[in-house]
């Protein structure tokens, strides 16, 4: 009993600190050198394999989206993403969001609670383009929805636009297959351009002015604009073209 509360009150620490001084001078204090082994191993052994296995689900989810882009490069002759980002949380922001939510730390828990460790964000040429992808990596029978939020249709009060997904799909090991989620962010380069700044320029620094609150929200609105009249700009030249080879194969 004794030490289970010893090891409690080491937790408790870690999700106040993460791996800070205090932690270890607090380990080192209560337990001996062969506790302070066995502990580190039973949370680092399970938490390095789950970040292993969420890496590869990142390279499942991404490589699914390469190969969309690339199909779609062939039957339309131009591709829908611009770029792919990937990104794993850090510990400090994963043990930050663990206590945050009052919930104990270790692989467990972290796997059955949080969504978004591993990250896939897809920047489209056009906002078309975002429902296009998503569909087609939804309709596939690996991939499964969780959870979606269309911040595009809905956006966020301060102008935030995007569509978001919570997926889940199986990544392939030595003897099993391990289900994995990954949260999906797909944006236009307008979106992805806003959101990037507003956070440099505001949440970095804490900022809570109304002004500035309001003049990044004017400037998603006027984002958004841009993103519409960039689609019909290309919905235009496309019929121009359709058009085009459709005179030129009666005149032939």
């Amino acid at each position: 009993m004794e030490q289970k509360k010893k090891v409690f009150n080491v937790v408790e620490d870690m999700l106040k600190t993460s791996f800070g001084e205090k932690v270890r001078q607090r380990m080192f204090e209560e337990l001996t050198n062969q506790e302070i082994i066995e502990f580190l191993k039973s949370q680092t052994d399970p938490f390095n394999s789950l970040m292993a296995y969420y890496k590869c689900a990142l390279m499942e989810i991404e490589t699914k989206f390469r190969v969309l882009n690339e199909e779609f490069s062939l039957q339309h002759d131009r591709n829908p993403i611009e770029s792919i980002k990937t990104r794993l949380k850090s510990v400090d922001s994963i043990v930050e969001k663990m206590h945050r939510k009052n919930i104990p730390f270790s692989a467990k828990n972290i796997e059955e609670n949080l969504t978004d460790i591993a990250g896939v964000r897809v920047i489209c040429s056009f906002q078309e383009d975002i429902y296009f992808l998503a569909s087609c990596l939804l309709g596939q029978d690996d991939v499964f929805l969780i959870e979606k939020k269309d911040y595009i249709a809905n956006p966020k009060p301060n102008g935030y636009r995007s569509l978001h997904l919570i997926v889940e799909t199986p990544i392939f090991l030595g003897s099993h297959k391990k289900m994995m989620k990954v949260e999906v962010q797909l944006r236009t380069i307008a979106m992805d351009f806003w959101a990037s700044l507003e956070h440099k320029l505001k949440y970095k620094k804490n900022l809570e002015i109304a002004q500035l609150t309001k003049d990044l929200k004017e400037c998603a609105d006027e984002s958004a604009v841009l993103d519409a009249k960039m689609d019909a700009i290309r919905k235009r030249i496309e019929q121009l073209q359709y058009e085009t080879e459709e005179s030129t194969e009666k005149n032939d």
